[in-house]
């Protein structure tokens, strides 16, 4: 078994792993070895925001994970992809870059991960990104990842925009400024016309130091421990294995799945679960896989009565064109991920901030691509922003290589249904306003004849699918939890020289896409691991509706 020694070793080169590779080597002081699954990202289906779907339905960049029957779906199994490529999923993603309402972070805060209020997160937020409007008191305008806003060509975007304004909600400037709540446009991850990745954004130029290694086709096995130290990693990379020590620490990235995994089958996690397996126990930490939480959506489909959606650009013959174009210019259709405009709204008065996200796209077609549309039309990408409802992972066996169950208990509360219940009243109320009236057709899904309470349920049972956002399963919190996995440094509780950083570690969901909150969460743990100051706190305001207590919008 070949033995190599290094500072620092990461296990997953997804978003957040991308991050510390390049923050951990950039001083020239440490070595780092990252370890990663998948293989390479260098396919045009990845680095063209418009094929976005596709890297998502290959085996190849996807893990392919499954959910155990969910009650509250009756007994469906979602699929719950995560990447496993260089970039991980931000690799195969929908390109959105949302980063969260500030009231997320304050949630945070009170929930026990002190320092990672809005204030103390936005200057990390700012360092990560690279505006192509620039930076300002919100945004940043010299980081490592491109966002850019889409060029709104189709006049359905507009249209969307109208509408909302219409039924009542305001515009936003910037939802990712200021003020989240309302219609506006959204941020994309595209610099150049190519994807934004983490891998193209932090670990590509990375890789160009010699104090990195990168290993693709590693699989970890286990962390290895002399007492409750964590002293490096056992990784398999075709049929041999190997150890990878770490003088300073080992740090988990490997995601909301695969994390908790790794930490169980290094015999860290609950007892009764690892005993079941004959695991030996290093330290008994029951928060574990659990807390694990994510978004469900569904599509509001209309027909158009105007041949102005994207289903003109279906046929071989255009697709080729967009394809040719976006090879030799880098722009076009190609360039885009189509989701321009969106919104966030709450649900009911009472509630502080938006509960609810829409993203539109000017195509009546499912997200991963798995259904193509057959004629024209529009639809809103609409879901609630924080269930009630956790779940968990845990392992199917002690086996490495067999991947782990995941639960999710979706629906499992009523409030869930609830919202999601608001979800399609307030959606057909948007599409019903004058702005849409040029161009609205029939109601394709979830159809004209679903009205009541018992039809909405129904339909949404049968028709809901994940917004691919699972997170919180290793959450991180006061060390006075029992459930807490990690302290607001990231360090595993109870353990030396053992981290964890991505998404498993929020102490619960954001409020939209998860990618850019990742990539915040990494850029701040850099500088918990390498010891540095926290950037210094910015105390810029932000929106809330004065009338929420009262009001639905």
């Amino acid at each position: 078994m070949s033995s190599e020694a290094f500072d620092y070793v990461i296990v997953g080169a997804g978003s957040a792993g991308c991050v510390l590779a390049d923050r951990l080597t950039e001083s020239g002081e440490h070595s780092v070895l990252l370890l990663e699954y998948g293989g390479s990202d260098r396919s045009v289906y990845i680095q063209m925001p418009a094929a976005l779907s596709i890297p998502m339905n290959l085996p190849r960049y996807n893990w392919f994970f499954q959910t155990e029957p969910e009650p509250g779906l009756g007994g469906r199994s979602l699929h719950t992809p995560r990447g496993k490529v260089l970039g991980g999923s931000s690799s195969i993603n929908g390109l959105v870059y949302v980063r969260g309402n500030p009231l997320d972070f304050e949630r945070w805060a009170s929930e026990g991960a002190g320092g990672w209020g809005y204030r103390d997160v936005l200057p990390y937020f700012k360092r990560t990104e690279r505006r192509n409007g620039g930076g300002d008191t919100y945004r940043g305008g010299a980081g490592k990842v491109d966002t850019r806003y889409g060029p709104l060509d189709n006049p359905l975007n507009k249209v969307w925009l109208e509408a909302g304004q219409q039924a009542g909600y305001p515009f936003t400037h910037d939802m990712n400024g200021f003020q989240q709540e309302g219609f506006g446009r959204m941020d994309m991850t595209v610099g150049s016309g190519r994807r934004a990745s983490a891998a193209n954004a932090y670990l590509r130029p990375a890789m160009r130091r010699r104090n990195l290694a990168v290993r693709t086709h590693s699989l970890a096995t286990r962390v290895l421990f002399e007492g409750r130290r964590a002293v490096g990693v056992a990784y398999r990379r075709g049929n041999v294995e190997h150890i990878a020590r770490a003088r300073r620490e080992v740090i988990v990235s490997a995601g909301p799945i695969q994390s908790p995994k790794l930490l169980k089958l290094s015999g860290v996690g609950p007892v009764p679960e690892l005993s079941r397996y004959g695991i030996p126990i290093v330290h008994a930490l029951p928060g574990v896989g659990e807390n694990l939480q994510d978004h469900l959506e569904f599509y509001f489909q209309m027909a158009s009565t105007q041949p102005v959606t994207l289903y003109s650009q279906t046929t071989l013959f255009r697709k080729a064109l967009i394809g040719m174009r976006w090879l030799l210019t880098k722009d076009g259709l190609g360039a885009s991920n189509h989701f321009e405009t969106g919104g966030f709204i709450r649900s009911r008065a009472g509630v502080r901030y938006p509960n609810i996200q829409y993203h539109f796209l000017p195509m009546a077609v499912s997200y991963d691509g798995s259904s193509l549309a057959r004629e024209h039309g529009f639809q809103a990408h609409v879901g609630p922003m924080r269930s009630q409802s956790k779940g968990w992972v845990r392992l199917a066996s002690a086996d490495p290589i067999e991947k782990p169950k995941v639960f999710f208990n979706y629906l499992s509360r009523p409030e869930d249904r609830e919202e999601m219940r608001a979800c399609v009243r307030l959606t057909r109320e948007i599409f019903a306003q004058p702005a849409f009236a040029p161009y609205r057709g029939r109601e394709i899904q979830p159809g004209a004849a679903v009205q009541s309470e018992e039809q909405i349920d129904e339909f949404i049972r049968q028709h809901v699918e994940s917004a691919y956002h699972p997170s919180c399963s290793c959450r991180m919190g006061s060390p006075d939890d029992p459930m807490t996995v990690v302290d607001p440094e990231a360090r595993v509780i109870g353990l030396e020289g053992l981290r964890v950083v991505d998404s498993s570690i929020m102490p619960s969901i954001t409020t939209g896409n998860l990618n850019a909150p990742t990539l915040m969460l990494a850029e701040k743990a850099a500088d918990h691991i390498r010891g540095q100051s926290p950037l210094p706190p910015e105390n810029a305001p932000f929106y809330v509706a004065p009338n929420w207590e009262t009001s639905q919008r």
